[in-house]
């Protein structure tokens, strides 16, 4: 997560969050990286500006593959959070930044990573601030874990306890992310898009987390969060398996060179 300046308090909105986006939100399939070792080059010599990176889960899926990453990240509970976790990892580095202001030096990195986070910045500002950061035929990939929402009849009621419940649900939800916006920043040179399985797996506890871990569930004291939480334990006592239930998600990757 990171900032927009369309959106008051982006920067904050996961502040009182933390603990639950730690424990439950999910990481990035493999192939995501292998991605990246194929089609941008990302190799033990490549140096990382992963932007947005909020508790580091994305950072953590890189650091075994780079020379360096810059973990830029304005948000300071989130950020602390992936000091506490990733500080004694060779080639990690966190920076207090944003997308669209990173403090890199120009030409200083081959890779712009923004895992769960672009749908935050200010896409004409932060696309500036890549390029300038960019070393000559840099790539930059975008990273989305989309949950599914209608593939089975569990995901089907969760989507809808969360358009019924949920605060600000469809302004957050991935907002202006789609291919026109995309061809704008990526430019003429155009940008690939490759598709990934993925999932988890929860029993109650963990779908509890998970839910709360979303910038638009309301938090405790919220008049909307008791009918919320009382709606999410019916639906996972009516389509439970075993004691767990299971978010699907389509991981996308997209991956290009600003031109």
């Amino acid at each position: 997560m990171t900032s927009d300046s369309s959106l008051p308090g982006s920067t904050k909105r996961f502040s009182d969050r933390v603990e639950d986006y730690v424990r439950y939100r999910p990481s990035y399939p493999a192939g995501v990286i292998d991605t990246l070792q194929r089609n941008a080059g990302l190799n033990p010599r490549t140096v990382v500006a992963d932007i947005g990176s909020g508790t580091g889960l994305f950072t953590g899926q890189l650091l075994p593959h780079a020379a360096r990453v810059f973990a830029v990240e304005p948000n300071e509970p989130m950020r602390a959070a992936a000091e506490r976790r990733l500080a004694a990892e060779a080639g990690f580095t966190s920076i207090n930044g944003r997308a669209e202001a990173t403090s890199l030096a120009a030409g200083s990195v081959g890779l712009v990573t923004a895992a769960q986070a672009f749908h935050w910045f200010d896409p004409a500002a932060c696309r500036r601030e890549f390029a300038r950061i960019l070393r000559p035929r840099g790539a930059v990939a975008l990273v989305w874990n989309e949950r599914q929402t209608t593939t089975t009849p569990f995901l089907t009621a969760y989507e809808t306890l969360l358009k019924r419940h949920a605060v600000g649900y469809d302004q957050v939800n991935h907002i202006n992310v789609d291919p026109a916006r995309l061809a704008a920043f990526y430019g003429p040179a155009g940008y690939a898009t490759t598709e990934f399985p993925n999932e988890q797996r929860f029993d109650l506890t963990g779908l509890q987390g998970r839910l709360l871990s979303s910038s638009y569930a309301p938090k405790a004291g919220h008049p909307n969060h008791a009918p919320m939480m009382a709606g999410l334990a019916a639906i996972f006592a009516r389509h439970a398996e075993s004691g767990t239930v299971v978010l699907r998600y389509t991981t996308k990757l997209y991956l290009g060179r600003l031109s």
